[in-house]
């Protein structure tokens, strides 16, 4: 299996050079402030032996992908330092080839050679900390985006009438790979040698949108991953900092409005939690209409329970950088407060809390009828824990 796999690739005359003739023509990632390399597990994927017990093998689907002229299997420690980029370049050519991952058995050879050749580029990258050509952006990027953007299968559980407590967890098959891909995508943003000036040619707004889009996955071990990329990416590339507000607030508005349901909503909200505190005083328009329209209208949904923790962190962050915006985030809390669903009613309560701590005496008496009015109801509440609350 191992000599079908390497006869796959077309070798050249020399080990060195020219091992790239052709640079990517799919530029798309990379850049941002320094940050912690994504834990790899010692496992690789990081589940149990018992894998095959879980519900679904496969979680996305890959574009076909083809690879030309690289000579990999030389180590960097192997050869001069002006030879690395070509080793580097010939490496990021063969983590190109997407594997099968439905069937454990299949290619092992081959995706063990994929993996032992990540390893080795992260380890590169953190050690070497190489200056990024554009060859090697362009490269790296082409290769990050044939192994993350993939299309997810439909949901099974969005139509779902279970309960949050009957959902289980659903890991991507693949993840010994996807995991080292990110942790090269991490490297690589957060290096010092990536000059935010030459990345952002290649970071651009259609390869954010796609990471963007991979919020949705099932497996939470991606979604953790993604969050610490996107915070480096908005931390390092400023002039991507509006497109990302407006593109996560599309994905706000379309779950709340369309679809209710989005598996990255927590994660999203928890990097915004870091974008908002450090918004400058006064708040810009623009801030305070995200508030308005985006985070008070996300109370609404039915499963504003996964992410309500981090919801109300932000709406926290926003009245006290500005405790005028209390009374608009009260009588917000008050148009979407829960009738019907007594649990709901409790996290409402709790944030109401929250905020009616950071609450003036000013703000809290333009809102004070309705309120007390609420909290009427809740007295009379057939719920104990509703009653209990108080």
């Amino acid at each position: 299996m191992w000599k079908q796999f390497i006869s796959k690739l077309p070798r050249k005359s020399s080990k060195y050079d020219n091992a790239s003739n052709s640079p990517p023509n799919n530029p798309g990632n990379n850049a941002a402030a320094c940050g912690n390399p994504i834990e790899r597990t010692a496992s690789g994927n990081g589940l149990p032996e018992g894998a095959a017990a879980l519900k679904r093998l496969a979680s996305s689907e890959f574009p076909s992908s083809v690879v030309a002229g690289i000579e990999p299997l030389i180590s960097f420690k192997d050869v001069p330092n002006f030879e690395k980029q070509n080793v580097f370049l010939s490496k990021l050519n063969l983590c190109c080839i997407i594997f099968d991952f439905s069937d454990p058995n299949k290619d092992s050879v081959g995706k063990d050679l994929k993996r032992q050749t990540l390893i080795e580029l992260v380890d590169y990258v953190s050690t070497d900390a190489p200056r990024f050509t554009d060859q090697m952006i362009a490269a790296s990027c082409r290769m990050f985006a044939i192994n993350l953007f993939r299309v997810f299968p439909p949901n099974h559980r969005a139509n779902s009438l279970g309960g949050e407590a009957e959902e289980e967890l659903v890991f991507d098959p693949a993840w010994s790979h996807l995991q080292l891909v990110y942790d090269l995508l991490l490297k690589v943003i957060t290096s010092s040698s990536l000059d935010a000036k030459i990345g952002k040619k290649y970071v651009d707004q259609s390869f954010i949108l796609s990471l963007l889009n991979l919020f949705d996955s099932e497996d939470p071990r991606e979604r953790e991953c993604l969050k610490t990329i996107l915070h480096r990416i908005y931390g390092k590339f400023m002039v991507h900092r509006p497109f990302i507000r407006k593109s996560v607030s599309n994905i706000f508005y379309r779950f709340v409005f369309e679809t209710e349901w989005h598996n990255g909503i927590a994660e999203l909200l928890e990097v915004f939690g870091s974008v908002i505190s450090g918004f400058a005083l006064p708040l810009k328009e623009e801030h305070k209409i995200f508030l308005c329209r985006v985070l008070i209208p996300l109370h609404k949904p039915k499963k504003v329970g996964v992410y309500i923790q981090q919801l109300t962190y932000c709406i926290s962050q926003f009245v006290d950088k500005e405790p005028k915006l209390a009374s608009s985030v009260i009588r917000g809390l008050l148009k979407y407060w829960p009738v019907t669903n007594s649990q709901k009613e409790v996290m409402f309560l709790g944030e109401l809390e929250e905020v009616l701590e950071a609450t003036n005496m000013v703000e809290f008496q333009k809102c004070m009828v309705p309120l007390f009015r609420r909290i009427a109801f809740c007295l009379n509440s057939p719920h104990f824990q509703v009653i209990l609350f108080f």
